[in-house]
């Protein structure tokens, strides 16, 4: 699963109470390999920017619905394919630059400012959590969920950022009851609340592109109400490009680990059923679509979205796959191209 670099003292306790549904996802999504080239270098990520920062071009671009993925106040191909998508949409100049004109567009400066103040409570930190969860999914089937490892870990999720991020806004915090940390001042995801679905969310189409690694969801008129990065395929299973609709949507699915279907599974594997939880192999959403294994999901491993390839699905960070359960239903066309 996601590796930590967690530098605080973590607790768990308590037992699982959200329920879940036995939605028999049967994804090809699960084994990740990083594409280097994908990366932003340090020099590109630490460049003075004439307005603004790359951690309020994030903050800013989340808030109006152009998801640049996991929040890290980095640059990246994840931000340069969000600003370039809200430009569009907006009729700006830029490109994928994050230039003055963007910047001003998004609210900057006189905007609410990009960092928020949040007091941990305890309940943040009581759990339930699974600090060690195994990579083979056989033996994640043993697990009786699959939920955060470590409370920051689940704080970096309802912020849409990276736990690194977390601790480099509050240097020597202890993320314990109580304390005030610094989080990115965005709509926070709740990894065991099902999202409502959204009352304008009629005549909605999904389109998936290879080309920049995007899912957009678009009016009948081609504007874009909701845009993030996803994974999707690779050389072995690479997207079926065509036109599909959504037929059921799952929250906190069970993943049922098929090794027929995967090229390169272990052939001494068994069909194992993985428990639910954020830290399920397809994340807090399964969106089942009209071609057999198929489907929109979440992740484990929200760093990894756009910079990996998957097993054919499509997958996205879980606040990312959660605001998309909340504008699709059955029938919602998705098109993959």
């Amino acid at each position: 699963m996601r590796t930590l670099q967690v530098v605080v003292a973590l607790t768990t306790s308590m037992t699982v109470t959200a329920a879940y549904v036995d939605a028999r996802p049967k994804g090809r999504a699960v084994k990740h390999r990083p594409v280097a080239a994908k990366h932003a270098s340090a020099k590109h990520a630490t460049r003075t920017l004439p307005c603004g920062d790359y951690f309020g071009f994030q903050v800013l671009l989340d808030r109006q619905g152009f998801s640049p993925g996991q929040i890290d106040g980095k640059a990246g191909d994840n931000l340069a394919h969000a600003l370039a998508a809200f430009q569009a949409a907006k009729r700006l100049a830029g490109n994928g630059a994050a230039d003055c004109e963007t910047w001003r567009t998004l609210g900057g400066d006189p905007a609410r400012p990009p960092i928020a103040t949040y007091t941990v409570t305890s309940q943040d930190v009581a759990g339930p959590f699974v600090p060690d969860i195994p990579k083979d999914l056989v033996e994640q089937s043993k697990l009786p969920g699959l939920e955060y490892q470590a409370p920051i870990e689940m704080l970096a999720e309802r912020f849409h950022s990276s736990p690194a991020l977390l601790q480099r806004l509050n240097a020597g915090a202890a993320f314990a009851p109580g304390q005030q940390i610094r989080v990115p001042s965005v709509t926070p995801f709740d990894a065991s609340a099902k999202p409502a679905a959204d009352a304008a969310s009629t005549g909605l189409v999904v389109q998936v592109t290879r080309a920049d690694s995007a899912l957009r969801v678009l009016r009948p008129d081609g504007a874009v109400v909701f845009f993030a990065p996803v994974t999707t395929g690779s050389v072995h299973d690479p997207l079926p490009t065509g036109d599909y609709k959504v037929t059921t949507i799952s929250w906190r699915p069970v993943f049922h680990y098929n090794p027929e279907l995967f090229w390169d599974a272990n052939p001494r594997d068994s069909k194992a059923a993985i428990k639910p939880g954020p830290n399920n192999p397809v994340g807090v959403v399964w969106i089942s679509l009209t071609l057999e294994h198929y489907g929109l999901h979440g992740t484990p491993e929200p760093g990894n979205i756009g910079h990996t390839e998957s097993h054919g699905c499509v997958r996205l960070t879980n606040w990312d796959a959660a605001r998309m359960a909340a504008l699709v239903g059955p029938g919602t066309p998705v098109l993959f191209r």
